[in-house]
């Protein structure tokens, strides 16, 4: 890949309360050559203490800079980084990612190559090197609750969270057509990312990923995720807790608003088609 075809890539990350992750993952992608400083935009929504002032101070010069009014949540802040993209596509990011290589070249690829595929997700890795496993089909009732309880971890919930999480599409190691993908790293054309109008507000936390890619579903593009462009998630999965802690409730007030909008069947997944009303 030519550095030309970075050069069509705007980058998005929001901070809330982690400087020293942003930074991680700014000083990768400038390192790997991934985005130029002008295409990368930091969103700082609200963070307590210190947070703000560690980023002015330490951002490499160029990067942009743009601190929220309030905290409306991490959709609002990706909206707000959205409005400085100005390249055709965007890449969202969490601050506890970083890149190791310029894999994510081969995903840019098939984004700008491929007019078919509205969003591209990455293949999203622990640092120890264990796979995140990040495209998943829509929810269910009975994936919801294999996923929330402790009762995953036995037959016959255990077979059917394998099938959401989609462990045997990752087998072949090709690029696949999936439901969804986790938010927490993906590609998506800007001129679609302002057609659906970006992410929806209502959701504060969690869910946001699930309801933009059927919004791309619903445009007639294809969600497709791909393995082995590799992006490292220094992260332990919060919105797997316990139903009663903070993480927990947040993600089951979201998929309350999820399911105002879209179908959740009691045990079969919907698929792409049969998710909308």
């Amino acid at each position: 890949m030519s550095n030309d075809l970075f050069e069509k890539l705007s980058v998005i990350i929001v901070n809330y309360g982690t400087p020293e992750l942003t930074l991680k993952c700014v000083d990768s992608i400038l390192q790997h050559g991934i985005a130029e400083n002008s295409d990368i935009t930091v969103v700082e929504n609200c963070s307590p203490g210190e947070s703000k002032d560690k980023l002015i101070k330490y951002l490499p010069e160029g990067v942009r800079f743009v601190v929220a009014k309030e905290n409306r949540g991490y959709s609002a802040g990706v909206n707000i980084g959205a409005s400085q993209a100005k390249q055709d596509c965007v890449l969202i990011l969490n601050p506890d990612t970083y890149f190791v290589d310029r894999s994510i070249s081969k995903a840019l690829d098939l984004l700008v190559a491929d007019s078919s595929v509205g969003l591209v997700g990455l293949d999203l890795t622990y640092p120890n090197g264990e796979r995140q496993y990040s495209a998943r089909r829509f929810y269910s009732v009975l994936d919801i609750i294999g996923r929330r309880s402790s009762l995953g971890r036995f037959w016959p919930l255990k077979q059917f969270i394998a099938k959401h999480m989609m462990y045997s599409a990752w087998e072949k190691a090709v690029p696949f057509d999936t439901d969804w993908v986790m938010g927490t790293g993906f590609l998506i054309r800007r001129a679609l990312f302002e057609k659906i109008g970006r992410m929806d507000e209502s959701y504060f936390l969690y869910m946001e990923d699930v309801d933009l890619c059927a919004r791309v579903w619903a445009e007639g593009l294809r969600v497709v995720c791909m393995p082995n462009v590799r992006l490292i998630h220094d992260h332990q999965r919060s919105s797997g807790a316990g139903p009663l802690s903070g993480a927990g409730k947040m993600h089951l007030k979201s998929l309350g608003i999820f399911r105002q909008k879209y179908r959740i069947p009691l045990f079969c997944p919907p698929g792409v088609k049969g998710i909308f009303r």
